[in-house]
């Protein structure tokens, strides 16, 4: 893989097929995170900003190939906000963080539900059991 220093190589944006619903999200840092903006209502609210989310999700799949600097440079001419190389790696790690700590909430859940369901039918079983009214 060639890389040429101070210009890349990465995909440019083309027109954008898929269409996500992207949400309004409560601010809980000082900082407002890439992707949103302040509401001009309430200055707890963040709107979000459909093309830079957009652009973000496919920087998602760059970063497999090119180096998170390269990829933020790609990211910040493309919507014209800054965001750093780290700002870049923090915010994918974290995503990802939350994505699996999700899965492993749920997959939780579910083991929880089947044992319950085997607890209630092993309690029906049992000999000499009141039956629930």
């Amino acid at each position: 893989m060639t890389r040429s220093i101070g210009k890349w190589k990465l995909p440019q944006p083309t027109d954008i097929k898929e269409e996500n619903e992207w949400i309004q999200i409560p601010r809980i840092a000082r900082t407002v995170p890439f992707g949103y903006k302040q509401n001009d209502e309430d200055p707890d609210i963040l709107d979000p900003i459909p093309t830079e989310l957009d652009l973000l999700e496919k920087a998602r799949s760059h970063v497999n190939q090119y180096s998170y600097r390269e990829v933020a440079n790609w990211l910040s001419t493309n919507t014209g906000r800054y965001i750093s190389h780290v700002g870049l790696r923090k915010r994918l790690q974290n995503e990802r963080r939350r994505k699996n700590q999700a899965k492993s909430l749920l997959k939780w859940a579910e083991y929880a539900e089947t044992a319950i369901a085997k607890a209630k039918s092993l309690q029906e079983e049992r000999t000499g059991s009141k039956a629930n009214s």
